[in-house]
């Protein structure tokens, strides 16, 4: 997967999101789409961190498709 995929990727995601947060303003969102919301927010992590591993790799003159997603149970817990 290439750096545009994975925007693409994030981007398709976030317009989710941003669909789902918009219904649960009009009290409209379910238990499941909740949780969907929240594993919407767990894999956008894991993919702005594909990225800037990827982004990272190539800077210093590796091979970007070296990175790879790493588990939410990491990307969650990283110090911002």
């Amino acid at each position: 997967m290439n750096d545009r995929d994975v925007l693409a990727r994030i981007q398709a995601l976030v317009d989710e999101e941003h669909d789902l947060l918009e219904r649960e303003g009009r009290g409209e969102l379910s238990d499941p789409h909740q949780q969907r919301r929240r594993d919407i927010e767990a894999h956008l992590d894991q993919l702005w961190d594909l990225l800037r591993q990827r982004r990272a790799r190539r800077e210093f003159g590796l091979d970007p498709d070296g990175a790879k997603e790493r588990p939410i149970d990491v990307v969650e817990h990283y110090q911002q």
